[in-house]
């Protein structure tokens, strides 16, 4: 009998090993890695539209890594599944901490992750971008795409949120876009997957046109692969027209590249996301390609879907209205009127609210440049520690346009970049069935957004 025991165990394991590898497989193929086609995200030849929300429980004054506690994740994952989800965003992950279970878990649900590869401590400094632009903080977010670009669930990579939010500040330009580059050429330099790179802006009149334009202008190495922008102009009671979408909509009509809403939902008055029906129908499907809705977890802000007390999740009015929304709003049929090709943007002039007086770009610290090929090593965490912002080698001058391009693929760097995507990585045989911060201080405006309102 004792044999017999020892038998059975082996069996269990070996039964429950299969399983767990199957179900990585599965989730696997529950979310085909997304692409770029023209002004529009695709899973295949399906247009992917965004139906998301933002998820970083504590929010900006108690900032931890949500999908690195499997409890913590699969918690809120059935939440999400209820909400009809299949995407959210984070803004700050610890790149030290094993992702596998959570983002297998997200897979297997068919939800994506769309990622700010920042955190507050490795950042740009508004106050000093020049210095806080080196070598030290590039690997920090190399890393951070190590550990992430093995899941096929991972939709894209944020380079920054909401850094250019003000006519003062938009000295920051050429740095967030010298990091959307460096992201860019990274991934393909380690010989991974072409996952979009683009950045999360602020929707302020005094310069959101010129930051579209301006991160869709110049040689190819230097444009992002999407934009994405916080809009609260929606507030209900109001309709297209009123909040003024339908004005942007037209602006934007001909831009060549993925557009989406970062965050939304305005809490001024009572919110019935009235907006996620033109969001997801033909009023905006020839440009927008969906968004994000502003918060998952109840804050000091007043923006949340649930409140969390320990273990217990608890649904908030606006979790069952936008649950409502988005169940009777289906996708537009087709392509949704998308563009396959288009005329990339002119660089914009600089005027007293655009403060960039050159199209040229920061050549990446000299340090940095190893990391192309020899990879950028372990992650420093991200969430402590003495951070970025005043270390390391800064850039000592201006790139040649083109020279972001990918020359050379690292031999082996996708299978070798990180340990910890393996679970994600996983590909069975098919008889057997992967915060930008530009702030020396970091304030909930500056990292989540919504609370510039």
């Amino acid at each position: 009998m004792k044999g017999l025991g020892a038998l059975l165990s082996t069996t269990v394991a070996l039964s429950a090993s299969t399983a767990f590898a199957a179900s990585v497989q599965l989730g696997k193929r529950a979310t085909t890695p997304i692409s770029v086609k023209g002004n529009a995200f695709y899973a295949g030849d399906e247009r992917f539209y965004i139906r998301g929300v933002d998820y970083q429980p504590g929010g900006s004054s108690d900032v931890k890594d949500p999908i690195g506690d499997p409890a913590v994740c699969k918690r809120d994952i059935e939440k999400f599944k209820e909400l009809g989800l299949n995407a959210i965003r984070i803004y700050s992950v610890d790149n030290t901490v094993n992702h596998d279970e959570c983002m297998t878990a997200l897979a297997d649900a068919g939800i994506y992750l769309i990622l700010d590869v920042n955190t507050p401590k490795y950042s740009l400094n508004r106050a000093n971008p020049a210095r806080s632009y080196n070598d030290v903080y590039l690997q920090h977010i190399f890393a951070t795409i190590d550990a992430f670009a093995n899941y096929d669930n991972t939709l894209a990579f944020f380079s920054g949120n909401e850094v250019i939010n003000d006519g003062e500040t938009t000295n920051c330009a050429p740095f967030v876009k010298a990091v959307t580059r460096d992201m860019r050429q990274y991934i393909g330099s380690r010989g991974y997957r072409k996952i979009p790179v683009g950045y999360s802006a602020a929707d302020v009149e005094e310069n959101r046109k010129e930051m579209a334009a301006y991160m869709n202008c110049g040689t190819e190495d230097e444009r992002s692969d999407f934009f994405a922008f916080n809009d609260y102009s929606w507030c209900d009671p109001s309709d297209f027209t009123t909040s003024g979408w339908d004005q942007k909509i037209e602006y934007f009509a001909d831009y060549s590249i993925p557009l989406f809403l970062s965050e939304y939902g305005c809490n001024t008055n009572t919110r019935e996301f009235k907006e996620v029906a033109s969001l997801y129908s033909t009023d905006t499907s020839a440009v927008y390609s969906g968004g994000l809705v502003y918060e998952y977890t109840e804050e000091p802000s007043n923006y949340g879907l649930v409140e969390i007390n320990g273990d217990s999740v608890t649904e908030l009015d606006d979790f069952r209205t936008l649950q409502a929304a988005f169940a009777a709003q289906q996708n537009p049929q087709g392509d949704g009127g998308a563009k396959t090709d288009g005329t990339p943007s002119q660089c914009p002039p600089q005027s007293d609210t655009w403060d960039v007086d050159s199209d040229a770009l920061p050549a990446i610290p000299e340090n940095a440049k190893r990391y192309m090929t020899e990879g950028a090593g372990p992650g420093q965490g991200g969430l402590d520690g003495a951070g970025s912002q005043e270390a390391g080698e800064a850039s000592s001058g201006t790139a040649t346009a083109g020279s972001g391009a990918v020359t050379a693929v690292a031999s082996g760097a996708a299978a070798s970049g990180t340990k910890k995507a393996a679970a994600g990585a996983l590909h069975a045989p098919e008889s057997s069935f992967s915060v930008f911060v530009c702030g020396l201080v970091v304030v909930a405006s500056s990292l989540f957004g919504a609370t510039l309102l």
